[in-house]
């Protein structure tokens, strides 16, 4: 009985610990603030071109909605290029469609792909060979921009003296298992890699959302481009390492006002997308993994079983030391729910989705698992119909 308690109660003190230490790192700093009036702006009077480039695989999906938002920036100096790489769907005729007429708009058709390299990366070298900008920015398919998101990004970028700026763009989940898992992963990530530490230049911790990079292309080229990540397919962490080694300054920021992505919107595609890159992009950090698989087991097996068992205890007679065994349990869950309320506030998502978390606990741990194992096994991660070793 003795034992019980102290056990519960040392539980209660790690898990209240926990909780808060892995809530605690997901605050970013900088905010990039929609900016509506860029004639007003000194830092816009003299705007250089700005590079917009966009690898595109079977996106019949998302790209008109993509470029549409893109083709109206408030940012006067910019080209959209599009790299088709061989997409199979509908995507190359809606491309044909919006680039009729529109001088901002350039499609390439994309080459096959050479041996060693991954898809992604080849993309983006070819739409590089033909920007022009002084600027490059390098945006996926599935991200939405906001009218002044060059604008706002850029004047940030200059004021915060950027070599590479990156946001964190807002997420729309439409699905159940979007609202469950993704909220999951998001927090993963921001513990892993707490912003403050990406933008403190004394720090070697580096990552970037590629989603939306926006990189001084001299700054590009001294690195190498694509070119030096070529076989990576999280490019967009492997590139932010490779600046912030070369001295460059790196700033990842908060900009869910400005640009909104919708990732994956069935589990299958969820699965998919992260077993790709959960492994390879935490191999600098295993024991993020590591200690990521022992939490969310936590969460989906011994916090159930710690408060049933307290409450069944309770139930048949276990006294002071029951109730102080399911008490505690209660408090943990308490606060566990009350930071997943703060979560769905955060995503936009119905309160009920803070109950999920030891479903959603369980998945992310399945992918991080799964991940690992595709890797080490050397079955090797499939994305957009092709496989990666």
């Amino acid at each position: 009985m003795t034992f019980a308690i102290i056990s519960s109660t040392l539980a209660l003190g790690l898990g209240l610990y926990v909780t808060w230490l892995v809530h605690s790192r997901g605050h970013l700093e900088i905010v990039v603030d929609p900016q509506p009036d860029p004639s007003k702006n000194l830092i816009l009077a003299h705007s250089p071109l700005i590079s917009v480039i966009i690898p595109v695989r079977n996106e019949e999906r998302n790209i008109h909605r993509c470029l549409q938002a893109l083709l109206v920036q408030t940012y006067s100096n910019y080209e959209i290029i599009v790299v088709d790489d061989r997409s199979t769907d509908e995507t190359p005729q809606i491309l044909s469609e919006l680039a009729k007429g529109d001088a901002h708009l350039r499609v390439i058709h994309g080459a096959d792909l050479p041996p060693g390299w991954a898809g992604k990366p080849y993309a983006l070298v070819q739409g590089t060979a033909a920007a022009q900008g002084q600027w490059l920015c390098f945006m996926d398919a599935d991200t939405f921009a906001n009218p002044e998101l060059l604008q706002s990004t850029y004047q940030l970028a200059i004021k915060y003296h950027a070599d590479m700026f990156s946001i964190l763009t807002d997420q729309e989940l439409g699905s159940f298992w979007e609202k469950t898992i993704l909220p999951l992963v998001f927090l993963g990530l921001s513990f892993g890699f707490p912003a403050e530490r990406v933008n403190d230049p004394t720090k070697p911790d580096a990552i970037a959302n590629g989603q939306f990079i926006l990189i001084k292309r001299t700054v590009y080229d001294d690195i190498g481009g694509h070119t030096s990540v070529k076989d990576r397919v999280d490019e967009d962490k492997a590139i932010a390492i490779l600046v912030k080694r070369a001295g460059y300054r790196l700033v990842l920021a908060d900009g869910r006002k400005v640009a909104l992505t919708r990732m994956y919107t069935s589990l299958p595609e969820m699965w998919e997308g992260w077993t790709k890159n959960i492994y390879l992009g935490l191999l600098d950090r295993l024991w993020l993994l590591l200690f990521g698989a022992m939490l969310g087991l936590m969460v989906s097996f011994v916090l159930p079983i710690w408060l049933l068992g307290g409450l069944f205890w309770l139930s048949f007679g276990g006294g002071l030391a029951a109730t102080i065994v399911a008490g505690e349990a209660s408090v943990l869950w308490g606060y566990l729910l009350l930071k997943r309320l703060e979560a769905c506030r955060a995503f936009g998502i119905p309160g009920g989705y803070a109950f999920t978390f030891p479903l959603g606990a369980l998945i992310f741990t399945a992918m991080m698992l799964a991940s690992a194992f595709n890797v080490i096994s050397g079955r090797g991660v499939i994305w957009k119909g092709r496989r990666y070793h």
